[in-house]
């Protein structure tokens, strides 16, 4: 499997002041805010300009946008504009895996899917669906019984009986 595998930029535009419309080789059109971004950096700060905000172009090879000799790689342009669009980005799932130090093995252990699955997921080869999500977020919830699932959901230190109402 090729773990290199990032979905590519086909092309970039500014939209309003600090939003751009990503056009990928998946056939997906996101749009992302970097206000964020190029606030938390000073030497990002030139970008916030609007005129240079609108020289935005795509990098070599579709692998990040440009501007002037700042660049931000697709695959966090590729990440952020899934999670401000809602989705799940490879980024969070990849970042639950560390926060729980879980190898590809483990996570698909603990998630109950293929560890093939979990790759594909680690690279945005695959979208994450809602309920991977969901199971990641429940399996860090239920902490120390996670090897054997619980009847009760621990919440905020007290526990709620699953399907009581």
């Amino acid at each position: 499997m090729n773990h290199c595998f990032f979905p590519k930029l086909t092309s970039v535009e500014a939209l309003q002041p600090y939003c751009l419309r990503t056009h990928w080789n998946t056939g997906e059109v996101l749009d992302v805010n970097v206000e964020t971004q190029l606030r938390r950096h000073a030497v990002l700060t030139p970008i916030l300009n609007s005129d240079l905000f609108t020289r935005v172009h795509l990098g070599e090879w579709g692998n990040s946008i440009e501007w002037t000799d700042e660049e931000f790689g697709a695959d966090n342009v590729y990440a952020w504009a899934k999670e401000q669009r809602g989705d799940i980005s490879h980024e969070m799932l990849n970042e639950w895996m560390r926060r729980n130090a879980l190898t590809s093995i483990t996570a698909a252990t603990a998630l109950g899917i293929a560890e093939n699955l979990i790759d594909d997921y680690r690279i945005a080869r695959q979208n994450i669906p809602r309920t991977i999500w969901l199971a990641c977020l429940g399996w860090e919830a239920i902490g120390s019984v996670r090897d054997h699932l619980p009847r009760v959901l621990p919440i905020f230190g007290h526990s709620t009986k699953l399907g009581s109402n």
